[in-house]
C-alpha cells in the first residue's frame, strides 16, 4: 500500500530572510533529505555557530534510518513487515520506539472511536489507492466484506508491553498516518542533542517546529486551501514548541458518475468517506499525535471530529466545503494553542 497521506498533507512555511540573523552573530542551518518514501527538511538556528552541519546531517539520517528500520512497509526486514508475515496468533517483541507507536495507535483508535485506523491496508488496496494501482469503478460488495475480514484495529491487532501479536488472519499494519509524524519528532531529538533549541523540522507536511525562526518570531506555518491545483493557503499560525499535522482528501481520488470517491477510507463502513470535509489541521505536543489525529478526524468529518476535539481538548482545525467555498471550523483549542 502507498502512503495515501503523501500527495495531501502540505504544511507550508513561510520563512523570513536569513540575512538579518546572520549579521546578529548566529547562523542558519538548512539541511534536506529523503526517507519514508518522501522528502524532509530542517532549518535551524545555530546560535553557537559551533555546531558541524555534516555531524548534524548524519545523526538525522542516522535516527531516520532507524525509524525506516522498525516501521517500513517497504523494508521486507523491518519489525513491522515481519510483523505482517507473521501468522495468526503470532506474537512479535518488538523494539521499545515501535511498541511507542504501537501504543498510540492503540490509544487514537480507542479515542477516536474507530476512526483511526492502521489496518486499513487492504481496503486501501480494494478502492485502487494502494502502490501503482489505481480503479475508476466501485468495488463489489464481497470484495468490500472481504477487505473487511483483515481489517479493524481492535480486533485484529493486540499490544502488550513489547510483545505485538496478529488476532485476525491476514491483519497488516500500515504506519504511513503516524510514522512520519513519529520520525519528525525523533529529528527533534536529535536536534535537542546538539544543544540546538530554534529549528523547524518536516517530514512530507508532517512538522515539528521550537523556539523562534530566524527571525526571533514563532515559526510562521501556512495552512494550504484544500484544493486539487491551488497551492494557496488557507491562514498562517505561528507555532512554537508545537508538532502539527494537516490531513486531506483533496489530491487522491476519482470520481463515478458525478460522485468522488477520496483515499480517505472509513474502517467501520469500508468505503471512501462522504461527508463535505476536506482537510484538518491538528496541534499537538509531538508530530507523531498531530499525525494520527489529523487522520483520525478526517475520517469522522467535522460534526464527530469537532465532538472528539472538544471533548479531549484537542487543537484542530476543519475546512469544509461549502455552497460559496470553503467553511473553516476552529476547535475552542486551537486558537490557543498557536504561538
Amino acid at each position: 500500500m502507498s502512503d495515501p497521506l503523501l500527495l495531501t498533507r502540505r504544511s507550508v512555511f513561510a520563512m523570513p530572510l536569513f540575512l538579518m540573523a546572520c549579521k546578529k552573530g548566529w547562523s542558519v542551518l538548512e539541511l534536506t533529505g529523503l526517507t519514508m518514501g518522501t522528502g524532509y527538511s530542517i532549518i535551524a538556528v545555530d546560535h553557537s555557530r559551533n555546531v558541524d552541519q555534516a555531524e548534524l546531517q548524519t545523526a538525522v539520517d542516522a535516527a531516520l534510518d532507524r525509524v525506516n528500520v522498525q516501521m517500513s512497509n517497504w523494508d521486507a526486514g523491518s519489525e513491522i513487515s515481519r510483523f505482517n508475515a507473521a501468522a495468526q496468533g503470532e506474537s512479535l517483541n518488538v523494539s521499545p520506539e515501535l511498541a511507542q507507536v504501537m501504543q498510540a495507535a492503540q490509544d487514537v483508535h480507542a479515542a477516536s472511536e474507530g476512526g483511526f485506523d492502521v489496518t486499513v491496508g487492504a481496503l486501501i488496496d480494494l478502492w485502487g489507492f494502494g502502490a501503482g494501482q489505481s480503479r475508476r469503478d466501485m468495488p463489489a460488495e464481497s470484495e468490500i466484506a472481504e477487505a473487511m475480514a483483515c481489517c479493524g484495529q481492535a480486533r485484529s491487532v493486540d499490544l502488550q508491553g513489547s510483545q505485538l501479536t496478529k488476532l485476525t488472519p491476514g491483519a497488516e499494519v500500515y504506519l504511513s498516518s503516524i510514522g512520519k509524524g513519529f520520525g519528525v519528532d525523533q529529528v527533534a531529538k536529535a536536534m535537542a542533542g546538539f544543544g540546538i533549541t530554534d529549528y523547524m523540522v518536516e517530514i512530507g507536511g508532517d512538522l515539528y517546529a521550537s523556539g523562534r525562526n530566524p527571525d526571533g518570531q514563532p515559526w510562521q506555518i501556512g495552512i494550504e486551501t484544500p484544493q486539487a491545483y491551488d497551492r494557496g493557503i488557507s491562514q498562517v499560525v505561528g507555532l512554537s514548541g508545537m508538532g502539527m499535522a494537516t490531513s486531506g482528501d483533496y489530491r487522491n481520488y476519482f470520481d463515478v458518475d458525478g460522485q468522488r470517491f477520496s483515499h480517505i477510507i472509513d474502517a467501520t463502513s469500508g468505503r471512501p468517506v462522504t461527508h463535505d470535509t476536506a482537510s484538518v489541521t491538528v496541534l499537538t505536543d509531538t508530530a507523531m499525535l498531530a499525525d494520527a489525529w489529523a487522520t483520525a478526524l478526517l475520517v469522522l468529518g467535522r460534526e464527530r471530529g469537532l465532538e472528539i476535539a472538544e471533548r479531549k481538548g484537542i487543537a484542530a482545525l476543519f475546512i469544509d466545503r461549502g455552497a460559496d467555498g470553503f467553511v473553516t471550523t476552529a476547535s475552542k483549542r486551537f486558537a490557543t494553542a498557536t504561538a
